[in-house]
């Protein structure tokens, strides 16, 4: 970032005063630019014991399977981006339930923040979209697990078919930190199955 949106005159890195992280500041009209993390959003559509991903057809992870997700838009709802990211790339129409949220995680190194919905196809029309190479239902068996694109889809995927066994699905969220040569380690901060011992 190199100019104000305000005056387009030259940002400076600096921390402002009263503040305790570095911003980018035009000294010229006193703005202040605050960069944020990003939410993406998603779902997890099932049928039966199956679940609905997709084959990256863009970067990064093309060519990697995945569950249909994606940043939200300005004047959206969590929930209205990950239905509006099903649509787009699975072609996908879902049924929601009241207890839908499912797994939440924070990625700070790349400032992102992940949201992934359950949900539950409303019915067997589904299509890749132009971010697709393809889309098919997977059973646990079947799931590609060396090719699936993101360490939080693989969680998530993962989480899903053990919670199936019971039909207890807690809400869970998550801290991922991305280390040297690559390595991801992801730890869990929040159960909601620890706030019951009724899961029943």
């Amino acid at each position: 970032m190199k100019y104000c949106q305000y005056c387009s005159k030259s940002l400076i890195l600096r921390i402002p005063d009263g503040d305790n992280r570095e911003r980018y500041c035009c000294d010229s009209c006193g703005a202040i630019t605050y960069e944020n993390p990003k939410n993406v959003v998603g779902t997890l559509p099932a049928h039966e014991n199956k679940l609905l991903l997709c084959k990256r057809a863009i970067e990064p992870r093309r060519g990697k399977w995945t569950l249909p997700a994606g940043f939200m838009e300005n004047g959206e709802t969590m929930l209205e981006g990950a239905l509006r990211e099903t649509k787009e790339e699975a072609g996908a129409e879902v049924i929601i339930k009241p207890d839908s949220l499912y797994t939440l995680f924070n990625l700070p190194s790349i400032n992102q923040v992940y949201i992934f919905f359950r949900a539950e196809l409303a019915n067997l029309d589904f299509s890749p979209g132009v971010e697709s190479e393809e889309v098919g239902l997977f059973s646990e068996a079947d799931i590609p697990w060396s090719e699936i694109a993101f360490p939080v889809v693989k969680t998530t995927i993962s989480n899903y078919f053990e919670d199936k066994r019971s039909e207890y699905f807690p809400v869970r969220m998550f801290d991922v930190h991305h280390h040297p040569e690559r390595k991801v380690i992801t730890e869990i901060i929040s159960d909601s199955s620890s706030q019951s011992t009724d899961h029943n």
